[in-house]
């Protein structure tokens, strides 16, 4: 409706035009403590003595006021057009007068009298508009409970300081203001989404952050997003204990983080640390291999030309590499190399024994197996030169007393007295040189024995294993001798070209934690896994080692797991294999991306896949039903895509894909649809930044974006088989766009498209 229709709409436009008033005078103020500062910085980096401990604190006291006023003229400065998008009015219970409360992006508070002007949507308070409903309510803050009455829920709609729009509503977003919020034209990046977060959203974001949580989503249900806002909401919580520095996001390729990376700064998370798996491992193992993209095992598993005897040889090995079977045979293993870490024979101090080998392989095997290998032995160490110490002062000690009998035994004898103290002499000297060398020993003992050990890297570990024949030895009650063989050669020609699989990473991370350990500078507190259904329960495993409490968000889609070959079917074993029961579960049934159209026809192809999840379901939103179409040649496609894309483009769309099943196609489609429209963009997923626009792009890069349409190029019976990976391929595809689907095939249509709704 229009705002000046609503009763209250000359108070609410002069309480919004107060706020912008309060929010330029709070930024002026802000900029001048600001420069002030900086001013003050300065002046102590120029005459910065690096042996005054005062200054130095007071210069990194400073620093840290800097950023964060730097931070903050930026949040007010992105909010001053949109203050605040939400009011709610609510009577506390034992109150004398109701609160109203205006809900924004960022806090506002105005210095000359400090009153709150706007809240946060991350404060507690602000729940009350994304969970309760007009009447009785409450909110949970640190303080407790706060209950009473919520009289009133009002959204606004604010463009560049105007008020353009009110809505009085009862539950989060009425229809008519999410459908407008919905049926905008997506864009080159991520919206965020404070202003539209529904309830079951709300639940995911505000989540406890110490107990695991496993998201499943639908196509559509705003996965990505909602990782965003949780993070930033975590951040906000938490700003006294953890920095943003120690939350990380975990994506599944470069071009998605790229996708993401602009919304992060405006809720405030732009430190946050952001990375792929291989990324992230190769990071913690020091190594700068380049690892197999397994796009292009996709690209290999899903080409008609492949045998099926070879591709499922290969995923069958994929499959076994990435489960945590596979760890618990690198995991006996380790228990071997223990056997044989430890340097032969006792450690000794000259003659004297300081600790029997036995002693040492009992600190080492159980006083100290929850460390790693280095670690172990760094605290062995401590022991060796404690006990070495003692065994020092224990030879002196008698090497003292024997020198002593030998003086007093001389005393008395009737020898000569210039032959007796020449005796005396030689004596003492012999002791003092005895002393000498047991010193000297002393002080390299230690050392001397450590080096003994010989340190390996992890691929020299991992190499070891199946050359050592460890692999056969403990793999054998998994597989079979001819699935043994395959996965041995495979695996070692991937080492000796350097360029390990996705699957080999994380055995690599796995022995790297159990013998060196890792030496984080800046400790992870919190994981956001996106996309999650395409990594291992094994790689889950390994973050959930790497992050010591467990405090883990993970978000995905089994419907969308392309990559199932090494990925997660089945979130009940994660459950079980990763946070031994204690984990707890959501799931999204709501889709907001796509129209109703659309995604009915999405969810009958999902319904072809071996899942027992509810199907999506899309909001209230129609447009134009799914169109299919028969082309004879590639020619001829090209025509009829240029052909829909300016149609697309004159209904004022702004973002379109063309997807293909491989890069291979892209190229070869590309050189001929480019003769019609010149400026299509083709995608390969090396780019450093998502253009936008109209693209040209494998499928399997798009999992995780969304367009305004998206036109799928072949979906014909030999791009499409009747296979649950190809079923997933196509469904990806199909849960692309916002508003229109178009289905074009050569030959004859795949049988996952018949019967259409």
């Amino acid at each position: 409706m229009d705002a000046k229709k609503h009763p209250d709409y000359r108070q609410e436009k002069n309480r919004l035009n107060h706020t912008i008033q309060d929010m330029n005078q709070t930024i002026l103020s802000q900029m001048g403590k600001k420069t002030k500062v900086d001013q003050t910085i300065k002046k102590t980096m120029m005459h910065f003595d690096s042996a005054d401990s005062e200054k130095y604190i007071t210069m990194m006291i400073n620093t840290m006021f800097q950023d964060r006023m730097g931070q903050r003229l930026k949040n007010l400065a992105s909010s001053r057009k949109k203050p605040y998008f939400a009011r709610i009015d609510f009577h506390e219970d034992r109150s004398a007068h109701t609160e109203k409360v205006y809900i924004g992006k960022t806090s506002l508070i105005r210095e000359k009298d400090h009153e709150v002007i706007i809240v946060d949507w991350r404060a507690p308070i602000a729940n009350l508009y994304y969970e309760e409903r007009l009447g009785k309510a409450k909110y949970h803050c640190p303080e407790g409970t706060v209950c009473g009455d919520l009289r009133l829920k009002r959204q606004f709609s604010v463009e560049n300081g105007e008020l353009l729009d009110i809505q009085d509503i009862d539950i989060t977003t009425n229809d008519a203001f999410l459908q407008s919020y919905l049926g905008a034209n997506a864009d080159n990046r991520l919206k965020d989404i404070v202003s539209t977060i529904q309830a079951e959203q709300n639940r995911v974001i505000r989540a406890d952050m110490w107990n695991p949580l496993i998201v499943q989503g639908a196509a559509g249900s705003g996965k990505t997003t909602i990782a965003l806002h949780r993070i930033a909401y975590l951040i906000y919580t938490y700003e006294k204990t953890i920095r943003p520095e120690n939350f990380l996001i975990l994506a599944p390729n470069k071009l998605f983080l790229n996708y993401i990376s602009e919304v992060l700064p405006e809720l405030g998370a732009e430190n946050v640390r952001q990375a792929t798996f291989p990324d992230l491992a190769l990071d913690c193992l020091h190594c700068r291999w380049k690892i197999q993209d397994p796009n292009e095992k996709l690209a290999f598993l899903t080409d008609p030309h492949v045998s099926a005897a070879e591709s499922g040889q290969m995923m069958k090995c994929s499959l076994f590499k990435s489960s945590m079977d596979w760890k618990r045979i690198l995991e006996a293993y380790l228990h071997q190399l223990e056997q044989t870490y430890l340097p032969e024979g006792d450690f000794k101090l000259e003659s004297d024994t300081v600790l029997t080998r036995e002693e040492i392989q009992t600190l080492f095997q159980k006083e100290y197996s929850d460390l790693p290998f280095r670690k172990r032995m760094g605290r062995i160490r401590y022991i060796l030169q404690h006990k070495v110490k003692n065994t020092e002062k224990q030879m002196t000690e008698r090497i003292q007393k024997v020198c002593d009998q030998k003086v007093s035994a001389l005393k008395q004898s009737p020898m000569k007295e210039s032959e007796r103290r020449q005796r005396i002499i030689q004596i003492i000297e012999e002791k003092d040189a005895t002393l000498g060398k047991v010193r000297r020993a002393s002080k390299s003992s230690v050392n001397s024995y450590l080096r003994q050990i010989r340190k390996k890297t992890p691929l020299e570990y991992y190499r070891d294993f199946f050359l050592s024949g460890a692999f056969e030895q403990f793999s054998e009650p998994f597989i079979e001798p001819e699935q043994r063989e395959y996965i041995r050669e495979r695996t070692l020609d991937h080492i000796h070209q350097g360029n390990p699989e996705m699957e080999d990473l994380a055995p690599l991370l796995y022995l790297k934690l159990e013998t060196d350990g890792l030496d984080q500078k800046t400790p992870i507190r919190h994981v956001v896994v996106d996309e999650a259904q395409d990594l291992s329960v094994f790689q889950l495993y390994l973050l959930k080692r790497m992050m010591h409490g467990g405090s883990m968000t993970i978000l995905g889609d089994l419907c969308q797991g392309i990559h199932s070959w090494h990925g997660i079917t089945d979130w009940n074993t994660v459950i079980k294999e990763v946070f031994q029961g204690k984990c707890r579960t959501l799931t999204l049934k709501k889709s907001y991306r796509t129209t109703v159209e659309i995604m009915n026809a999405a969810n009958a192809v999902a319904r072809r896949l071996p899942y027992d999840l509810p199907p999506a379901e899309p909001v209230i939103r129609h447009g134009q039903a799914p169109e299919i179409k028969r082309a004879c040649d590639l020619t001829e496609l090209s025509d009829k895509m240029a052909e829909n894309i300016r149609d697309c483009r004159e209904n004022g769309l702004k973002t379109i894909a063309v997807l293909c099943k491989t890069e291979e196609e892209c190229r070869e489609l590309g050189k001929r649809i480019r003769k019609k429209v010149p400026d299509i963009q083709l995608i390969t997923g090396k780019e450093r930044e998502y253009p936008g626009g109209t693209v040209l792009l494998p499928g399997y890069l798009a999992k995780g974006l969304e367009f305004d349409a998206v036109l799928l190029a072949n979906a014909s019976e030999n791009c499409y088989p009747e296979d649950e990976l190809h079923t997933k391929l196509l469904y990806v595809a199909m849960t692309r766009p916002l508003h229109r689907l178009y289905i074009y095939y050569i030959g004859k249509l795949t049988p996952l498209l018949n019967g259409l709704p």
